[in-house]
């Protein structure tokens, strides 16, 4: 059972793609940390994932409200990106709605707030494929944290396969 993938993606619409078929795998109190630079494709991957757990509105970047909410899909979706935050009492205050057991979280830069983040998540790393082609290929590694993880990424290794990398 994998607690590492990775995967390739040739574009936007694969991305949301792959990002659906991971999506099968969450559940209410997920969190999702996505790391990557400046137009990697982390929006990409929440709108795919969103759409996925229901989401039937249109999913933008949160990075000027900072938190953005779908609280009437079947598996309801909190979206932020902390990108523009300073502080960490600044993440803090974002709302009790950021990861609250009824909804799966997409914390867009997770990264800089990992310590924040539950020990049990799911980070999501959006990288280029090839660092000379801007508009090429990206690779998306998935790492599954903690026990629930545990059992989930053998489900989300298969669900994926079309996009895995070799090598």
């Amino acid at each position: 059972m994998p607690s590492e993938l990775v995967l390739r993606s040739a574009g936007p619409e694969q991305t949301r793609a792959l990002a659906a078929a991971v999506a099968t795998a969450l559940r209410p109190g997920d969190a999702v940390a996505l790391s990557g630079e400046l137009g990697a494709g982390k929006t990409c991957f929440v709108q795919g994932a969103a759409r996925r757990l229901g989401v039937e509105g249109r999913v933008t970047s949160p990075t000027f409200t900072l938190v953005r909410t779908y609280l009437d899909a079947p598996v309801p979706v909190v979206h932020c990106d902390v990108y523009r935050l300073d502080t960490l009492q600044d993440v803090l205050d974002l709302g009790e709605e950021v990861l609250a057991a009824d909804v799966v979280t997409f914390v867009e830069w997770g990264d800089a707030i990992s310590a924040l983040l539950p020990d049990d998540r799911l980070d999501v790393e959006l990288t280029l494929a090839d660092d000379d082609d801007l508009d090429g290929d990206r690779l998306v590694r998935l790492r599954g944290l903690g026990p629930s993880w545990d059992g989930r990424m053998a489900a989300v290794a298969d669900a994926c396969a079309a996009w895995r990398e070799e090598g």
